[in-house]
């Protein structure tokens, strides 16, 4: 049952005309995306989103041949799937406005650990790139053992990244911008059979999907969405790590910068991103953990909160406290897989909770106890 559910969300997806907000909609709507190919003519336009076009296409008998063909690929080669109205979907990018609807993973790293950053720049990485990268990733390795690098496997800073974080022994994970049936480019192939031993590759498109330049960006919004905060360490004044970048800053999360010289082509972008403040000056591991609060949360868990001196919680918002109250800081991603609740709905309690004094929030979405 589970592989046919998964052959109609697949089927969805392949489907023209069919993006995040028109899947949500199919789901809110039918519940079961089966019906999407079972229902009548008449009762799928009546689902927002749904033209007759889309209709057209969705009866296209190809649409499922194609998909049975992508379950034999997935059952071969014991691929894992996230579908967006699934529990099992990484939930930093849940939130995302044009989060993928669905996705492919091979690995074995935890697509919603604790804390997870991205690490971006120019496929012309310098000397002092490669070297910056390094260190920050070693630094990291030694505070933070479990956290989860992100990257996306190109020339430079990317593979940069993933080699230092396999050295140091830090989970990492590949976004890809073809399917799972290929490695691209060719020569980070053996890195990306490391990785899946230690993180894992991720993509949204199906196998025989080519890594053509359109895919990079629809990649690029994988790699902002799946983690606390984005790092660019090298980038000309256009590209796609200032892309991810800007992504990452419409998503509300952390964005930072490794400066460079003035002169040096390819610190431009970075230098423009810390000019304009969109992204915060980091030369090292430290400032990354100040500007995200994680220093703190290392100095050890606050003594039991009294309380019975809150007054008028209701029974979700005293859960949130009981919560807290066990550990020093969470991030908001963190809070919402420990007591199950949508972040729009755990935002609006915590507002709640902040408005009467119980609760602060830090940056890096970090929520802790008054």
């Amino acid at each position: 049952m589970e592989n046919q559910n998964v052959l109609y969300q697949i089927g969805m997806t392949l489907v023209k005309g069919i993006g995040t907000v028109t899947a949500k909609q199919i789901v809110e709507t039918l519940g079961d995306v089966s019906l999407l190919f079972k229902e009548k003519k008449s009762v799928l336009e009546r689902i927002p989103g749904i033209s007759r076009r889309i209709v057209t296409e969705i009866h296209r008998p190809e649409i499922l041949q194609q998909a049975e063909k992508e379950l034999l690929f997935i059952e071969k080669n014991k691929l894992q799937t996230f579908f967006i109205g699934d529990e099992t979907y990484p939930e930093r990018l849940k939130d995302c406005i044009d989060a993928p609807v669905m996705l492919y993973y091979k690995g074995n790293a935890n697509l919603n650990a604790e804390k997870i950053i991205s690490i971006v720049g120019t496929r012309n990485a310098s000397g002092y790139g490669r070297e910056i990268t390094e260190k920050i990733i070693q630094d990291v390795s030694v505070v933070y053992p479990e956290l989860l690098i992100v990257s996306g496997l190109a020339y430079g800073i990317d593979i940069c990244a993933h080699k230092s974080a396999l050295k140091h022994h830090l989970p990492t994970v590949g976004v890809l911008a073809h399917g799972l049936d290929r490695i691209y480019p060719h020569v980070h192939r053996s890195t990306a059979v490391e990785m899946l031993q230690q993180g894992g590759l991720l993509t949204d498109f199906v196998s025989g999907t080519a890594p053509d330049r359109q895919n990079f960006i629809k990649r690029n919004r994988i790699v902002a969405g799946l983690s606390d905060c984005t790092l660019v360490v090298e980038s000309a004044e256009k590209g796609g790590a200032l892309i991810t970048a800007n992504i990452a800053d419409s998503y509300h999360r952390d964005v930072f910068a490794v400066p460079g010289k003035a002169t040096d082509a390819y610190s431009a972008g970075c230098n423009v991103l810390i000019k304009y403040k969109k992204a915060a000056l980091v030369a090292c591991a430290d400032d990354i953990f100040r500007e995200m609060c994680w220093n703190e949360a290392k100095k050890g868990e606050k003594k039991p909160v009294q309380r019975k001196i809150f007054v008028d919680l209701t029974s979700e918002e005293q859960i949130l406290v009981d919560v807290l109250s066990k550990t020093a800081q969470m991030q908001l991603n963190m809070l919402a897989i420990t007591v199950n609740l949508p972040i729009h709905q755990l935002a609006s309690l915590l507002f709640e909770l902040e408005m009467k004094g119980v609760v602060r929030c830090l940056p890096g979405g970090l929520y802790e106890l008054i």
